[in-house]
């Protein structure tokens, strides 16, 4: 499922992944995983981070798949958007 951006919106920084957090007033705790391989054993290793992602209309929920995408900073520690819903929680 692909969105179609606006041309002032097209070379921003996109992510997909798993809201596990929505206590917070238009913000939710967003968790992407990615894979690197080990310098040294070549194994791969999962290495997650969170970010902070402005939801506007509280519309996320845990368990949700969203794509987030870089935007102004909104406070201190967020500076990413919900862009879209992919999947809802089950």
């Amino acid at each position: 499922m692909s969105t179609e951006l606006p041309p002032w919106l097209k070379g921003r920084k996109q992510r997909v992944g798993t809201v596990v957090s929505d206590k917070m007033d238009k913000t939710v705790a967003v968790l992407i995983e990615r894979y690197v391989p080990h310098p040294k054993y070549k194994k791969r290793i999962k290495r997650s981070k969170k970010f902070l992602a402005h939801d506007e209309n509280n519309e996320c929920r845990v368990g949700d798949v969203v794509r987030i995408i870089e935007t102004r900073r909104y406070s201190k520690r967020k500076a990413w958007k919900v862009l879209e819903i992919i999947e809802r929680a089950k």
